[in-house]
């Protein structure tokens, strides 16, 4: 996914070429850290596309304290619900919390031919580049109508926006297709893999560390289905199957986080393990799945033959479907066109999830396509290159070209 800037190449960009900037500044600068209200940087977007006249609705959740953000700019025949585009991105910010930053991450700051700060790339870029449209295609006035979607929760397993596409479905929205303005490197994106994540939870048998066989340990059966876990792993980057488009070709296994144990000397009664698998088409997140839990059973006459109270138990915490649009699809070509990428090559595939796949599930086709990439993404000192803003810049303008009448 990090492929040149095409022919009509953009050198030596500076800041001083970039429209959005002062906007990409302003929504840095609000903290949007997913654990805390996204408001403050909703409100202050409402209150700017309000001030164009352009009609917004706010989705809350539960709380209150976060919300959701569904503006609608009309087509000059004064359509707003049939057809037309929807330009989606998220406010929410990975934390910052222990990573040594250069700079302050929530002060935007070009040095050399990079934007510092956090979001930069993820995905305040694009949701900025957006808002910097607003007016012109307004005046230019729209052959159908675009809709702008800023979600909350993101970060933390595409929370909001399944709020926000139930209500766009309630109310009658029927887009024709859906811009995610996720980092790609500016490539059109197609489709991206599902993510299934789990909690296996294994309860063993305490007693004194002198005395293990009496005892169950709960931390050494979680590390031998690790290693299960591991060992499948291997096998699929061993032997596939593979799709050579995406990024990294094969399904994933990983083990993001183990925990149990709570001195040296007491056999450890529980141990958590929370894993993923990161799948595309080819394999079943639900094959994988029963693989590893048949292992896991395995364990238990040994493990209950010392305490029969002993066992493992499976969370499903989440689930992220894939997606994929067909290449030759009016979307992906409508996106070919403004990111001047040859359809023959520049069609990607990517393995990190987004939002795509939610607004894909209920009939919206649409494409992952943004500046910067995910590489820089939740690192400390955040970066996006400034030819990147620029390029999606120039997306943006050709995309005004299509849609507009004047």
């Amino acid at each position: 996914m990090n492929a040149p800037l095409p022919s009509a190449t953009l050198q030596s960009v500076t800041a001083a070429d970039l429209a959005a900037l002062p906007l990409i500044e302003k929504w840095v600068s609000f903290a949007s850290v997913s654990r805390d209200s996204n408001l403050p940087i909703i409100e202050w977007t409402q209150a700017l596309l309000e001030g164009y006249g352009v009609e917004c609705r706010l989705i809350h959740d539960e709380s209150g304290k976060k919300a959701n953000l569904w503006a609608t700019l009309p087509a000059a025949d004064g359509e707003t619900k049939t057809g037309g585009l929807v330009l989606s991105g998220h406010t929410d910010v990975v934390p910052v919390d222990g990573q040594p930053w250069d700079t302050d991450p929530f002060v935007a700051q070009v040095i050399g031919d990079k934007l510092y700060g956090r979001g930069v790339t993820d995905m305040k870029g694009f949701g900025a580049t957006v808002l910097m449209m607003v007016p012109e295609l307004l005046k230019r006035r729209l052959k159908h109508p675009v809709h702008l979607a800023f979600s909350y929760d993101e970060e933390v397993g595409c929370i909001g926006v399944r709020r926000l596409i139930a209500d766009m479905v309630d109310q009658g929205y029927r887009p024709a297709g859906c811009i995610v303005g996720e980092p790609t490197g500016m490539q059109v994106v197609i489709a991206h893999k599902g993510k299934h994540a789990y909690k296996t939870s294994v309860r063993g048998f305490e007693a004194h560390s002198s005395l293990t066989p009496q005892g169950v340990n709960a931390v050494e059966i979680a590390c031998e289905f690790v290693t299960k876990l591991k060992s499948m792993h291997r096998k699929l980057v061993a032997e596939g199957p593979f799709d050579a488009v995406y990024d990294v070709p094969h399904t994933t296994i990983h083990t993001g986080v183990i925990a149990g144990g709570t001195a040296l000397n007491i056999i450890p009664r529980d141990c958590d393990v929370t894993w993923e698998i990161r799948h595309h088409h080819m394999n079943s997140p639900v094959l994988l799945f029963n693989e590893a839990k048949e292992f896991a059973d395995s364990l238990l006459p040994a493990m209950q033959a010392v305490a029969p109270d002993t066992g493992i138990t499976h969370k499903l915490n989440s689930v992220l479907p894939g997606f994929a649009t067909d290449a030759d699809s009016e979307i992906a070509q409508l996106c070919f066109r403004c990111a001047d990428v040859d359809p023959a090559s520049g069609a990607g595939k990517v393995s990190f999830g987004t939002e795509a796949a939610l607004f894909h599930q209920v009939g919206v086709p649409t494409i992952v396509c943004g500046p910067g990439h995910i590489a820089q993404a939740h690192q400390p000192n955040e970066w996006v290159a400034l030819d990147q803003l620029a390029w999606c810049e120039r997306f943006m303008r050709r995309l005004a070209d299509e849609i507009c009448i004047a």
